[in-house]
């Protein structure tokens, strides 16, 4: 007999089936397209936006880039998964996973890919934080000030980084206006209420126009959640076996204490301890804009504070996280007529420190002050020929003090030179990436130095079958420098409750990757489909060794071959419309399956995703109900546990009060309806800090 679950989780495969099914057949006819919203201005996108491909709320560009589309979230969508935390906010894409180390910290898996393999920026620019030394780590980044996320894959990838086969997040926000309001001022206002954590978001930014040509922004945010309210135990089956066995030894061993703190652990349920946040942003900026160009600058100050919940032990440690973090920008272009249509720069400063405190004391402080610029060439679209080409530089320099000094101080320098060129033949589209960087770090005051050079390419081409139909191909060379953690890290690490070895032999990591897609819109039928694999000479991850040193598990950075292959997929049917009134259905689905070679899996790799949702859309109202099933993933490495499948039920509704385009939303969501347990494969934490229970969340924006 099956379950409730499974059953749920059989019609959420049925759906992505049939949705499949469905857009296998292209030459269907319908009377209505679905209209696309316009995609945000944004220069650091060379290519002319045009129709984009709605599913399931989210938006699939359709010629933005003709050979990789990539996936945006923004408008109500956005709004509805809103969370401080950016992997978390992005976790129901296609192909997006979460790092879920803590409710206080989570960064955006991709395709099986975390840490320094996937760039995640602020209109266009790093976070300048050290978020990659470390999972415990949280992303410098105000998602309450965030209009448009972008997940990209392809030749676009190389104009931020060397290493294509992750993929790059970028968020733009409004801290640098773009444009001159038409009104005095604009208010853009949310606030939200959730009740899983008792968390508290609210946020408010401002555009007032000083005069003709000068608008300032200023903007405040703040969060706050009390520990999280999960659906069953604290533990893993696993990890509250072993637990519970360990407390047998100490009491037959006459440790009656000890027996009695890891039984309470082990039997700990309900509640994720340890697990409270609470942040603030505040900021402002100001910009010159007009025909001939723009120049702005902004300014922002960032705090976050955030528990990391234990693992067992006899003597399990209290630790968190205060994060604070003063950055500057500036964004200024001009708009060129000729062989260029803008040439703009950017820049950032960033000025972060992070103090991990252990039972009310400051253990060890991270301190990180980076730079980063970049200047880049947008062409003038000349026939069949356009394109984008610029060079970027960062520096940044790590300083850890205190208890645990398990990395040098060390400095590092990136130069970078790239190339974006794309050419229309006809009915295809050809495009092409080439990226140059070199990397240099240096420990502090040792002087080790450790210089690579790193070379990559993405070529691809697009063909539009029909008007509604595109099928496209690239394939990649990446090469990623190996980070100073990867390096140099040699300790025990409260926070990441582990004891981390690095290898200061490693080489330069090389990829070669293929992707083939598909992409079509029928206006009541949409959908996306992309297969990809990726070659690694030399991977570079943390294994767990099955190594304890002061009841914390070893983690070896090694070196290896590794193979990665997978599909996103995902689709929609609008089977009735009236008005301005639509029913659809969506599906979609994800997968990703990774190995080293002639060792195993590769460690933290998501499993088989499903997704099957009904949505009724209107100019006042939204109504939207989800299934997602996550499969069992039972191909883990070696002394890394399994994770049991999970399936998730989600509602929402959105209520326009004023109209589709009024000033108000109001937006009701309950997420993990039936108060499930689930653990993320991607977490290194998963065997003590599962997802969230039942969230209840009411949200309201307001926009004038």
């Amino acid at each position: 007999m099956t379950t409730p679950q499974a059953r749920i989780a059989l019609l959420a495969s049925a759906g992505a089936l049939a949705t499949a099914a469905l857009l296998a057949v292209p030459g269907t006819a319908f009377a209505e397209t679905a209209a696309a919203p316009a995609a945000a201005d944004d220069s650091s996108h060379p290519q002319e936006s045009g129709p984009e491909i709605i599913v399931s709320g989210r938006v699939i560009s359709g010629n933005a880039d003709p050979i990789n589309a990539p996936v945006v979230l923004t408008g109500d969508s956005l709004t509805r998964d809103l969370k401080p935390q950016i992997g978390e906010m992005l976790a129901s894409l296609p192909g997006v996973s979460s790092s879920g180390f803590a409710p206080g910290v989570s960064r955006p898996v991709l395709r099986g890919f975390d840490g320094p393999r996937v760039q995640v920026l602020l209109d266009g620019i790093g976070s300048l934080d050290a978020s990659s030394v470390s999972a415990d780590h949280a992303v410098s980044l105000d998602t309450l000030n965030i209009e448009r996320v972008e997940v990209l894959h392809g030749p676009r990838v190389l104009l931020y980084a060397s290493d294509p086969s992750g993929g790059v997040v970028n968020a733009v926000d409004k801290r640098i206006p773009r444009q001159v309001p038409d009104k005095a001022f604009t208010v853009d206002a949310l606030g939200s209420y959730g009740t899983a954590a008792n968390m508290v978001n609210g946020g408010i930014a401002a555009d007032v126009r000083l005069a003709s040509r000068l608008v300032a922004h200023l903007n405040a945010s703040y969060n706050h959640s009390d520990d999280l309210n999960i659906g069953g135990y604290v533990l893993s089956p696993e990890l509250r076996a072993q637990t519970l066995t360990q407390a047998n030894d100490l009491a037959a061993a006459g440790d009656a204490v000890g027996a009695a703190t890891l039984t309470a652990q082990a039997n700990s349920k309900g509640k994720l301890t340890n697990s409270g946040t609470e942040g603030w942003t505040v900021g402002g900026g100001l910009a010159f804009i007009d025909d001939g160009g723009d120049i702005g600058v902004s300014v922002q100050r960032l705090a976050n504070d955030y528990g990391i919940p234990p693992r067992p032990s006899t003597d399990p440690d209290s630790t968190s996280i205060s994060l604070r973090q003063t950055r500057v920008d500036l964004r200024a272009g001009l708009n060129l007529t000729g062989f260029l249509k803008r040439l703009e720069v950017r820049g950032a400063y960033g000025d972060y420190e992070h103090a991990e405190i252990e039972d009310g004391n400051i253990g060890t402080q991270f301190n990180n002050k980076a730079v980063e610029v970049r200047l880049q060439a947008d062409q003038e679209k000349h026939g069949i020929w356009s394109g984008s080409s610029g060079v970027q530089y960062s520096s940044s320099r790590l300083s850890i003090s205190g208890d645990e000094s398990l990395l040098p101080d060390n400095n590092t320098d990136r130069f970078a030179v790239f190339t974006l060129q794309q050419f229309e033949v006809g009915h295809f589209d050809l495009e092409g990436a080439l990226r140059y960087e070199n990397t240099q770090i240096r420990t502090i005051p040792d002087g080790d130095q450790r210089n690579f050079d790193q070379y990559a390419a993405v070529g691809g081409v697009a063909w539009h079958a029909t008007d509604t139909l595109t099928f496209s191909a690239n394939f990649s060379h990446g090469e990623r420098a190996p980070s100073a953690e990867e390096l140099f890290v040699d300790g025990l690490h409260d926070a990441t409750q582990s004891y981390e070895r690095g290898d200061p032999n490693f080489t330069v990591e090389r990829s070669n990757g293929v992707e083939a897609g598909m992409r079509y819109n029928g206006g009541a039928v949409v959908g996306s489909v992309t297969l990809y694999g990726i070659n690694f000479d030399n991977f570079i991850t943390a294994v767990p060794t099955g190594e304890i040193i002061q009841d914390f598990p070893v983690y070896q950075y090694i070196q290896a071959p590794a193979r990665f292959r997978g599909v996103e997929a995902e689709g929609a049917v609008t089977f009735a419309r009236w008005g301005d009134n639509s029913l659809k259905a969506d599906a979609g689905v994800d997968y990703t399956h990774a190995k080293l070679v002639d060792m195993g899996p590769v460690p933290r790799i998501p499993p088989l995703r499903t997704r099957g949702g009904l949505e009724f859309d209107s100019p006042a109202v939204t109504l939207r109900s989800e299934v997602e099933w996550n499969a069992k993933q039972s191909r883990v490495t070696e002394n890394e546990n399994p994770t049991s499948a999970f399936t998730l039920v989600n509602l929402s509704a959105t209520w326009r009060p004023l109209g589709e385009h009024g000033p108000l939303s109001l937006i009701l969501a309950a997420d993990n309806l039936f108060d499930v347990t689930g653990r993320l494969a991607a977490s290194e934490t998963r065997d003590f800090v599962p997802i969230s229970g039942r969230d209840v969340r009411l949200t309201a924006r307001f926009t004038y």
